[in-house]
This record gives C-alpha cells, sequence and structure tokens, in this order.
C-alpha cells in the first residue's frame, strides 16, 4: 500500500500540437515535445532521469569528503525498433567526475566507485525500474 510520502504523481499536459508539460504536486513544470525543436523529448528525459537519479546519489556520497572540481554524467543508449517494437539498449552510464588535490580528495575518490555501485545496485530509483523492468498499466477514464 502506498502512502503519501511514497506515492508520485504527475500530469502531462498538450499545450500545443506536438507539445506537452508535465506538472509535478509542487508545481514545477518541464515542457517537451516530439524532437522538432530544442525541446528534450520523453526519451532524452528518460536518460535524463537515469543520469540525473545517480548523479544525485553519487553526488551525496562523495561531496562530503570534497567538493568536486568537476561533475558530469554522461548517459548513452541506441534506440532501437524490433520484435519488441520501440525501445532503448546498450544503455551507459560513463562518470566522469573530479576532486581536488590532497587528503579530502583523496576520501572522495576513494569512495568514488563505491559510491558508483551503490547508486545503480540500490537507490538509483530510476535506474532500478529501468533494469527491474517495472510493468506499467494503462487505464482510460
Amino acid at each position: 500500500m502506498t502512502t503519501e510520502s511514497t506515492h508520485r504523481n504527475l500530469t502531462v499536459e498538450r499545450v500545443a500540437p506536438g507539445r506537452f508539460a508535465a506538472v509535478n504536486s509542487r508545481g514545477g513544470r518541464i515542457v517537451f515535445g516530439t524532437g522538432g525543436d530544442e525541446e528534450f523529448t520523453p526519451t532524452e528525459l528518460l536518460l535524463t532521469a537515469i543520469g540525473g537519479c545517480t548523479a544525485i546519489d553519487v553526488d551525496i556520497l562523495t561531496s562530503r569528503r570534497a567538493e568536486p572540481e568537476s561533475f558530469e554524467i554522461v548517459v548513452d543508449a541506441d534506440k532501437v525498433r524490433d520484435e519488441g517494437g520501440n525501445h532503448l539498449a546498450n544503455v551507459q552510464v560513463t562518470y566522469r567526475i573530479t576532486f581536488p588535490a590532497g587528503a579530502a580528495g583523496d576520501e572522495a575518490r576513494a569512495v568514488l566507485p563505491e559510491a558508483v555501485r551503490r547508486s545503480h545496485e540500490r537507490l538509483c530509483t530510476v535506474g532500478r525500474t529501468v533494469e527491474l523492468a517495472t510493468p506499467i498499466t494503462p487505464r482510460i477514464e
């Protein structure tokens, strides 16, 4: 059973032909579309969610030791159309994070592999959901 603290909800509204807005319960809004302009597509937003989720985990676990000098997560995937329908394959997350010289930076560098492992195997809700292939239930009201 879900509770207020564990339940997540958002609404997708059509704002124009090929343009939509996702609105969360806190009033945040992201506009996206079909890829005909600079706005993100839903596929790019999924990759953003994967990268963003693990970025938050890794940042929390490493920046306790040292503030990073640079922090970049790159998410790559191939869009495939096959007998399984349209989907992403070969999803890869690359971590490009550097820490300053010195003892604090050494501590952050030392914990980085464990932080990445923990995010991938347990903490990142988005990545875990994708890897566990969580069923989606369509419903028309």
